[in-house]
């Protein structure tokens, strides 16, 4: 009995583990390219793709969304979204970085997924947001599927703060101060 309890216990510990996040808070996360889709761009009616690595990321801080291509995932941190479009941020100073993973999108709604995106790119145009078909963002950096994983990074791309899934109330405050020191 011992035993299978401390087998059961080492198992459960081995799959945490192996779902952590690649880097710590103080580190940069480690680079990653998405060449298969990548940036959306609007360019008159047409939205546009280039591809996208995270070194484009550095000269600004950010806030970092990468979500699973499912409603679920992005309703999760909706209200740090609603949080970050009222403080109206400095745009020379600030973006956000939404990368949605078509990859973990529920069978059959990956051109949904596409579409809901390029519609939010036309309405948040000031954003980067970067659609990665493949999910190399989620498995270079070890995210967790069918999730919301939220970073704060400076503009010299250390990242000052994470969480993966949804953030309370006193975690938002956290996240909107930690933008606002480091204009």
């Amino acid at each position: 009995m011992k035993y299978s309890l401390l087998a059961a216990l080492s198992l459960s510990l081995c799959s945490f583990s192996s779902q952590a996040v690649v880097f710590s808070v103080g580190e940069k996360a480690p680079t990653v390219t998405v060449a298969d889709k990548g940036e959306l761009f609007v360019d008159g009616d047409k939205i546009t793709y280039k591809s996208w690595d995270s070194e484009q990321m550095l000269g600004k801080t950010r806030v970092l969304h990468i979500i699973a291509g499912r409603k679920s995932a992005k309703a999760l941190n909706a209200p740090l979204m609603d949080a970050i479009t009222e403080a109206k941020f400095p745009e020379d100073k600030y973006q956000t970085t939404t990368i949605v993973n078509q990859d973990d999108a529920m069978w059959g709604t990956g051109s949904f997924v596409k579409s809901s995106l390029e519609d939010s790119k036309r309405e948040s145009f000031w954003s980067s947001m970067v659609l990665d078909a493949k999910g190399n963002v989620t498995k270079a950096w070890e995210l967790q599927k069918e999730n919301s994983f939220i970073a704060v990074q400076d503009a010299n791309g250390t990242i000052l703060w994470m969480k993966e899934g949804a953030l309370d109330e006193s975690e938002i405050a956290q996240v909107m101060a930690l933008v606002s020191e480091n204009l």
